[in-house]
């Protein structure tokens, strides 16, 4: 019998991963914050994915922080600005030979992390799967994508990939995981600032190509410098297909700053920023997004680390 897969950060992410171990019959146990958010859980009776329309229940069993009992696998799927602070939580339960799969968007918290527990094996993740919730403990299969999985210190795979396979998880182990992630961050900054500042969907960004194209330029000349020429390769060709591919989404920090939520700047704009100069790098659009991106988060009343 497989080990318990105990996941914490019941969002969107989490709760499919979730879903769909539970009913290929895999343990799973939700960890939640407090014991108000276990009793709403629990009036509600489990976890509902809906897929193609359809909706189905998975009485999965859930428990606060400071329950009881070891943890040896475990799925962190909270925003990158929480993950550190949430592992910090639970981490007196993890087992000597505890093994973290870390679902973060952008790079910053993963190290984060693996600081905060030096003696857990930190596998990063970096997943295109597409999920939303409309109600709390509810999840709606938005659209099939894939997860690349690694460890930067450890390039030999965990034993229970078997179990993401029998769940119908999509997914590959690589042991570059850092270009896979490096690259998604890249995306990430060349599309997802732009749509906030001009207010607009994905697909809007056409009206904007010659900043999108700079932006792509520096992008590219930052992954080179901090040794991912891998991730830098054909990046603005790739931003333009995302562009055209999604062009009817609104993208997730566009969502975020709607709904009045603290965004994943630090980790991903952020990041970059702080990579250029640890490196002695100037990339003079970007930082200047940047600070356009700050100065429209403090303007709207919402955090900008």
């Amino acid at each position: 019998m497989s080990s318990t897969w105990h996941i914490l950060g019941a969002g969107s992410l989490g709760s499919l991963w979730a879903c769909r171990l539970a009913r290929a019959g895999k343990p799973v146990r939700l960890i939640l914050r407090d014991a108000q958010r276990l009793h709403a859980y629990e009036a509600t009776g489990g976890l509902t994915l809906v897929e193609q329309g359809q909706p189905r229940t998975f009485p999965i069993p859930a428990e606060i922080t400071t329950a009881p009992g070891p943890m040896s696998r475990l799925l962190v799927a909270c925003k990158a600005y929480d993950a550190e602070k949430a592992v910090a939580s639970i981490a007196h339960r993890l087992t000597a030979d505890a093994e973290i799969i870390l679902l973060q968007n952008g790079l910053g918290s993963q190290d984060e992390v693996a600081a905060r527990v030096p003696l857990a094996r930190c596998i990063f993740a970096s997943s295109t799967e597409g999920a939303f919730r409309e109600h709390d403990w509810q999840v709606n299969f938005a659209g099939h994508g894939f997860n690349w999985l690694g460890d930067p210190a450890n390039p030999l795979p965990p034993n229970w990939l078997d179990d993401l396979s029998d769940a119908g998880i999509p997914h590959q182990w690589t042991p570059d995981i850092l270009t896979r992630l490096w690259r998604k961050l890249a995306l990430n900054c060349a599309i997802n600032p732009l749509t906030v500042l001009h207010d607009c969907r994905n697909g809007g960004l056409t009206e904007h190509h010659c900043e999108v194209a700079t932006l792509c330029a520096e992008l590219t000349e930052l992954l080179q410098v901090c040794g991912q020429p891998q991730a830098a390769e054909n990046l603005a060709t790739e931003v333009e297909r995302v562009i055209q591919a999604t062009a009817a989404n609104y993208s997730s920090m566009y969502q975020d700053v709607r709904n009045r939520r603290r965004t994943e700047i630090h980790y991903l704009l952020g990041h970059a920023c702080r990579t250029a100069t640890r490196h002695g790098h100037t990339l003079a659009h970007l930082e200047r997004l940047y600070r356009r991106l700050v100065e429209h988060l403090n303007n709207h009343g919402l955090p900008s680390d």
